[in-house]
């Protein structure tokens, strides 16, 4: 993050012109944004902005995800754990050695929400950021050390706020970042198109099996029924014999086992 950061500076060094009002910075793999972006955020006229970001995902990890969690307001949980890390310690969100218990912008989000709605911010996310140029000719700028305990783009927001600008961020309007399976999600992947793959040969199998059993075990009870007919027309139903069969000791079995109950 704090290579980032120095990355970050240079850009902006380099790229900002006199006559530039804004600077818009927006990570190369960003999948689906609105096409008049800059001028949504551009009209509320803050100093600092960020739009919610969230990710597709397959239909069997949910469809969709939170994605950046570094847009957030402080929490009395995140101070005290910053009392309690080194000097050079940066927190970042999402793990579980570094519990903020902060309110994050991207947890915020509804579907149906307004895309105006704003929510003060302490840290933000790199993903997408509108800044006034005046925001970097003042002096801020993207920490490559630890600045109250973060760096980049999270200490970007806090010393910016600190320097008396607002920082903002829009819980209700959405852009999407690409989905990046994790290697667990490879190995699913994997498993389901080996799965596939079974089920396709047992359904080959089964419809041969299917095939077979239908020509062996034909319901041939009403073809019967025709045919004996012709065979016993000429036969004296009456006089036919009826036989028992005795079968003995068949349910001896049965005697036996009441008899160890």
């Amino acid at each position: 993050r704090k290579l980032m950061a120095r990355a970050r500076n240079w850009l902006w060094t380099v790229a900002i012109k006199p006559y530039h009002s804004f600077v818009y910075w927006r990570d190369a793999d960003v999948e689906t944004v609105p096409p008049t972006i800059v001028e949504d955020l551009m009209h509320h006229d803050k100093d600092v902005i960020v739009p919610n970001v969230w990710r597709p995902l397959p239909d069997w990890l949910g469809n969709q995800q939170p994605y950046d969690l570094n847009s957030w307001q402080e929490s009395d949980g995140g101070l005290q754990l910053a009392d309690t890390l080194d000097e050079d310690a940066c927190i970042v969100e999402g793990y579980v050695e570094y519990q903020t218990w902060r309110p994050h912008l991207a947890y915020l989000r509804d579907p149906y929400g307004d895309p105006e709605v704003e929510m003060d911010l302490d840290g933000i996310g790199g993903v997408s950021i509108l800044t006034k140029a005046r925001v970097f000719r003042t002096g801020s700028h993207f920490p490559a050390f630890s600045f109250e305990k973060h760096a980049e783009t999270e200490a970007f927001g806090k010393l910016s706020k600190r320097m008396g600008y607002s920082v903002v961020g829009l819980p209700h309007y959405v852009i999407w970042h690409i989905y990046e399976p994790s290697s667990d999600d490879l190995k699913h992947m994997e498993w389901m198109a080996l799965e596939e793959v079974r089920q396709q040969e047992e359904a080959k199998i089964k419809k041969v099996y299917d095939k077979v059993w239908n020509k062996a075990f034909a319901d041939v009870q009403d073809e019967w029924s025709k045919e004996r007919q012709q065979y016993l027309k000429n036969t004296d139903m009456s006089k036919q014999r009826k036989i028992k069969v005795d079968w003995p000791g068949v349910d001896d079995w049965k005697i036996d086992q009441s008899q160890k109950s």
